[in-house]
């Protein structure tokens, strides 16, 4: 194992984490809302984001996949909060709200996550050429 690459992963992954409270504040309303939309949001637009990273494939050197992909976007997103918060909304009897979190995310996340592996192929195929 490389020092230095364990060191960029971490300090990219402590970037996510950042970016993920920033988003979730800026995203979610004053009062924390019915609804966690900004950690839904941060989830489905992470794992676009990945999935766009994945789709490219051999176009990114393995050292900045491993930056972005495991380090930033890792700590980005998040199943534990989408955990939790399904939990608490289940205990506050919003069981409509628990289901819909819980399930939206992982559903919409896959979207995500299939659309960027589209996208980044095609962006690789494109730069191929």
């Amino acid at each position: 194992m490389r020092a230095w690459l364990l060191l960029v992963v971490a300090v990219s992954g402590g970037l996510g984490a950042g970016l993920r409270y920033v988003a979730d504040r800026l995203l979610t309303p004053a009062g924390g809302g019915r609804f966690p939309l900004g950690i839904l949001i941060v989830n489905v637009s992470g794992s676009f984001a990945l999935g766009v990273l994945t789709g490219l494939g051999t176009a990114v050197m393995p050292e900045i996949a491993l930056a972005l992909g495991l380090g930033l976007l890792g700590g980005y997103t998040t199943f534990s909060t989408v955990s939790v918060e399904s939990v608490l909304l289940a205990q506050r009897g919003r069981w409509r709200d628990a289901a819909l979190n819980l399930f939206g995310t992982l559903a919409l996340a896959v979207l995500g996550a299939g659309l960027g592996i589209v996208l980044g192929a095609g962006i690789a195929t494109a730069l191929a050429l």
